[in-house]
């Protein structure tokens, strides 16, 4: 008798939409906000951002709710604030025009991110000018939270606020930077449908989103 001992391949399983479209869930996700930027709480009169793990949106003030200027991941809110603070001290952020910015114009008052990184002479050189914008920058800001422990839901949720906008014709959907490093659904793992929940208008942000 002849055994066949020939190795089979893996099986690999991927979502496929018409057979696994049952597996779908819907979720909702709280939206808490707007909170201060954490230094920022007695000029605005507003409470500093809680120190959780989740997603935020960084946002200004808008018509009748608040415009999406990014959006981030992070497990210590507290922490990445703090980065993120010193990253623009240091001219290595995009910084716009605040008062443009709150009727849906992007103006980029300083270019940060590879630009940065060429040209730091440049800013130095109008560093003190600089400064004077990312400190209004950063007390306009209207931070939203919401809290995710899940790392890839809080990536995947991300990415497809993101993705969301890349595709919106809406002229405050220039605000946001392109070129983001996001993390979208695999095709291994089943989609979930979000209702995003929040006692504000944020034009961005949409009621429901597939992640």
């Amino acid at each position: 008798m002849i055994i066949n001992m020939e190795k089979k391949l893996p099986q690999f399983w991927s979502f496929n939409r018409i057979k696994d479209d049952s597996l779908i869930k819907t979720e909702n996700i709280v939206w808490q906000g707007p909170f201060s930027w954490i230094g920022y709480e007695r000029t605005n009169k507003m409470k500093s951002v809680p120190n959780i793990a989740g997603v935020y949106l960084m946002t200004f003030q808008y018509h009748d709710g608040y415009i999406l200027r990014s959006v981030g991941v992070t497990n210590s809110m507290k922490r990445r604030f703090l980065e993120h603070e010193r990253e623009y001290k240091k001219g290595n952020y995009t910084i716009l025009d605040v008062e443009y910015a709150k009727i849906g114009i992007r103006k980029e008052i300083w270019h940060g991110w590879q630009y940065a990184k060429v040209h730091r002479s440049q800013f130095f050189e109008f560093e003190d000018k600089i400064l004077k914008f990312i400190e209004k920058e950063l007390a306009a800001y209207r931070i939203f939270v919401a809290e995710i422990s899940d790392k890839r839901k809080r990536e995947r949720l991300e990415a497809a606020i993101l993705i969301n906008i890349y595709a919106s014709k809406d002229l405050w959907a220039d605000l946001v930077d392109g070129g983001m490093n996001i993390r979208s659904r695999y095709n291994y793992e089943v989609p979930i449908e979000i209702r995003n929940i929040c006692q504000q208008k944020i034009y961005g942000l949409p009621e429901i989103v597939e992640i």
